[in-house]
């Protein structure tokens, strides 16, 4: 059995990925670096020829850890293909769930009271929506399927548009079973602006935030406010969290009042199938003051890197002395580690400039993470190739914003 498994893994392989052995491989990938990078900061497995030059024992780590990474950075790459087909099944799998759920849910209520036209057209409905969301999983198979339209251009499943999503949806299955409704000569429907008005502002509402939201991002990254750094995967924990993984209060508030006014629209179409839910103004407003912080939040998230001050790193029983050619300098400032960018594989694209002179930052590993770079603070090896004299200094970060320019003296 083993070797039919085996077989059969390589066999997929060749065809195009084995889901199990991607995943296994990408698992063991981060369990080896992770057993790597402690026990470099343990100082073990450093080679004896550099034990006792720290310069070069902390180059050749750095190098190891980076190369180890990048193997990872690889592996997830590998594993990547057979998630989004694992996506692109479980979505699926969902959204024709959900209709036989609602036929099992109408055939049980329908006993005693008969089966009716509105539950037929509810039906209907429910596989027309299907029939759509399995065309567009299809077109975008290779994205996630149902939720490619949700993902923003880091990478992430999006607040915004998975809120709109919502709303169009409930909007869309509103107004297609009214037509079904009418086409199958119901009397008393209802399609009158009047008690639809309230569902069409909350739906405007969301749209613009959408398009907003967008907006506001885009144009802080072009001005260099706001750092983004591609995720590695989509989680549905990134419609409640930061870039970080952190809990976001204006996302959390604007997604928990969206599905609860959602609730409610919904409800209200259940119980009167011949006409457009009832929205009160005041959870139309409800859903506008949570659009407000939403935004709000958006255009107070990230800043701009910015370098503070720069200054020779001193080591224990060290003399004060001036900046020299192959010390270490640390500086200080914000915003060199920018959010979703404290993994590895970023860390490693984190440069300084030093004159003409570019200057990769050393990963300094300790048990559980890294004492260098951090986000406020970095140390970097003043390079040979640096002339005395004046000398401009700058970071570049992992999203390939450079911060503000330094100017320090170096003697010879």
């Amino acid at each position: 059995m083993a070797v039919q498994e085996a077989r059969q893994c390589g066999a997929d392989a060749e065809g195009g990925g084995c889901p199990h052995c991607g995943g296994s491989g990408h698992r063991r990938a981060v369990a080896a670096f992770l057993a790597r990078r402690d026990e470099l900061a343990a100082g073990r497995g450093v080679p004896a020829a550099l034990a006792h030059s720290p310069v070069a024992s902390r180059q050749w780590v750095s190098d190891e850890l980076a190369q180890s990474a990048r193997t990872v950075t690889a592996r997830g790459r590998e594993a990547g293909g057979a998630r989004r087909g694992r996506v692109y099944r479980g979505t699926l799998a969902a959204v024709w769930g959900g209709v036989l759920a609602l036929l099992l849910g109408q055939a049980l209520t329908a006993v005693g009271a008969g089966w009716t036209g509105a539950r037929t057209a509810a039906l209907g409905t429910a596989v027309l929506l299907a029939a759509a969301l399995t065309a567009v999983a299809r077109i975008h198979r290779d994205r996630g399927g149902v939720f490619a339209p949700l993902l923003g251009e880091d990478n992430r499943l999006s607040t915004s548009r998975t809120v709109a999503a919502a709303w169009l949806l409930l909007a869309v299955f509103g107004v297609l079973l009214l037509s079904l409704r009418l086409a199958g000569g119901a009397p008393h429907v209802d399609l009158g602006l009047r008690r639809g008005a309230g569902l069409l502002a909350v739906l405007a509402l969301v749209g613009l935030t959408t398009v907003t939201a967008r907006l506001i991002v885009a144009l802080r990254v072009a001005a260099r406010r706001l750092q983004k750094v591609r995720a590695e995967r989509p989680r549905p924990a990134d419609l409640l969290c930061d870039d970080d993984g952190r809990a976001s209060l204006t996302d959390v508030q604007y997604v928990l009042v969206s599905a609860a006014v959602l609730v409610v629209a919904a409800v209200r179409l259940g119980r009167a199938p011949d006409r457009l839910p009832e929205l009160p103004w005041a959870l139309v407003l409800l859903v506008a003051v949570s659009v407000a912080c939403y935004l709000s939040g958006k255009c107070a998230e990230g800043g701009r890197p910015k370098i503070f001050s720069v200054v020779r790193a001193r080591e224990a029983g060290d003399l004060d002395a001036p900046i020299r050619t192959g010390d270490d300098i640390e500086i200080r400032g914000t915003g060199f580690v920018p959010a979703g960018a404290a993994g590895p594989d970023p860390l490693t694209r984190l440069v300084v400039r030093i004159g003409p002179v570019h200057a990769h930052v050393p990963l300094v590993p300790v048990p559980g993470g890294f004492a260098n770079p951090t986000d406020t603070a970095l140390t970097v090896p003043l390079p040979v190739d640096v002339e005395p004299g004046r000398v401009e200094v700058s970071v570049v970060t992992a999203a390939g914003v450079e911060t503000n320019r330094v100017t320090i003296d170096v003697l010879d």
